[in-house]
């Protein structure tokens, strides 16, 4: 693998975790099909990310922020909406990912902000 920068390997290492995350769900109807959305948009924050850094315009960077943003919001819907069916374990890891999602999406929101001129 080939060398990334801090947030890009933030974003990876949140995608894995949410990956794992996964597999303790207990597997009902509801929380398979969630799951599949959950997994989805949790690695598209990196992959949006890695678009963003290739842009070739400070526009094109912003518009790939602005889809991190968006997927960030995704991920955290998607986490609420998983069933722990009431146990803990699994309830504090849903919780903390939750806030992970937050904290990426304040991070990503400010640096559009400080890439506006």
């Amino acid at each position: 693998m080939s060398q990334s920068n801090p947030i890009e390997e933030k974003l990876r290492q949140f995608a894995l975790a949410v990956r794992e995350f996964g597999k303790s769900l207990p597997m009902t109807v509801a929380n398979v099909e969630d799951l599949k959305e959950l997994t989805r948009s949790s690695g598209a924050i990196g992959a949006s990310y890695i678009e963003a850094t290739g842009a070739i315009n400070r526009n094109d960077y912003l518009i790939g922020l602005k889809k991190c943003v968006t997927d960030t919001r995704n991920t955290h819907y998607w986490l609420s909406l998983v069933d722990s069916q009431g146990q803990p374990e699994i309830e504090r890891k849903r919780k903390r990912l939750m806030e992970l999602a937050e904290e990426m999406r304040r991070v990503l929101t400010q640096l559009i902000q400080q890439s506006k001129p």
